[in-house]
């Protein structure tokens, strides 16, 4: 099955807890960068803390440039899990 399949997530109960595990850590991060680009943003109406707010805005640039490879991690667990599942079943129809 391709990657990026809804199918792929329904295939089992093992890789619907793997989508729902990788849905918190998406929306995890999803928040952690909001946080970090609006306290950032706070903080730079003072001039005195505008370094904080820049490097809160650099970790906010690192969170969501981890959002898309949580996705792709996902698919790939995913994909590689229905992978191991067709390889089972074939191994079970040959004995």
């Amino acid at each position: 099955m391709p990657l990026f399949s809804h199918k792929n997530r329904e295939r089992s109960n093992a890789t619907r807890r793997v989508y729902a595990a990788y849905e918190l850590a998406h929306t995890a991060v999803d928040f952690a960068a909001a946080v970090a680009f609006l306290v950032g943003s706070v903080l730079f109406l003072s001039a005195e803390y505008a370094t904080p707010a820049t490097w809160l805005f650099i970790l906010g640039s690192v969170f969501f440039c981890v959002k898309p490879s949580l996705r792709m991690a996902r698919e790939i667990h995913l994909w590689r899990m229905g992978r191991l599942e067709t390889l089972a079943d074939r191994g079970a129809v040959e004995d």
